[in-house]
């Protein structure tokens, strides 16, 4: 499917990830509730999944445990959202796929985890993350998820890349580094990272906000929420 991808047009492509969204939910049983419905809390606003989906080893974060704690404290901040962490290597698919469901906000650091991030409704967000040297040297398949983003009718919010890591012994900009960098882990930027979530969630808020108003998800979403 990937080499006939350039062959579709927008339409058509999310189409086709619509088709493989809803086939996944039904394969795994994740329930199909009707197309007018969103989740709301108890004050009639609509509920935000945001998950912080963690990977181990290279591109991993150095410190899981604070950088959770700072997307924790912005999601308390907001009213009607729900924060959760996951790891990606003790999940199976269908697992996955419902995490996938309730999640609106993916914040995750590059790597193949995010291959199913697709599974999120459309218009729902991803926040990626990387170690030092890949922008200058990791070519254009860095830039992969930010496609499928695009591909899949999501929004994909940007990166991070963290300007600090492994000492290469040669000039940053030599494609030698690579190998030093590939595999490096993710350090953290406690004001970046809270503005930034806040920017996002406040964005995603008024998006769920407006889609719950106007029922317009039977349209949007070809009758494929779920719980």
């Amino acid at each position: 499917m990937r080499h006939n991808e350039g062959r579709m047009s927008r339409e058509r492509r999310m189409e086709v990830y619509d088709l493989m969204r809803c086939k996944a939910r039904m394969y795994c049983n994740v329930s199909l509730k009707g197309s007018d419905d969103v989740e709301i809390n108890d004050r009639g606003l609509p509920m935000i999944g945001m998950t912080l989906f963690l990977r181990e080893g290279p591109r991993s974060f150095k410190n899981e445990t604070i950088v959770a704690e700072i997307f924790q404290k912005e999601w308390a901040k907001m009213e009607g959202c729900r924060f959760v962490v996951a790891h990606s290597n003790n999940l199976t698919f269908c697992e996955q796929v419902k995490l996938m469901c309730l999640t609106d906000i993916l914040i995750s650091p590059h790597g193949a985890q995010l291959t199913n991030m697709f599974l999120m409704e459309r218009n729902s967000s991803v926040m990626e993350f990387f170690p030092k040297g890949w922008l200058k040297l990791a070519g254009v398949g860095q830039y992969v998820y930010h496609w499928i983003a695009s591909w899949s009718g999501m929004k994909h919010q940007g990166s991070w890349r963290d300007p600090n890591g492994d000492h290469c012994p040669y000039s940053e900009d030599d494609r030698r580094c690579m190998s030093t960098y590939k595999n490096g882990r993710i350090g953290h930027n406690q004001t970046h990272f809270a503005e930034w979530t806040r920017n996002v969630l406040t964005e995603v808020k008024a998006i769920k906000t407006q889609e719950t108003s106007m029922k317009t998800r039977a349209a949007t979403f070809f009758g494929c929420a779920c719980s």
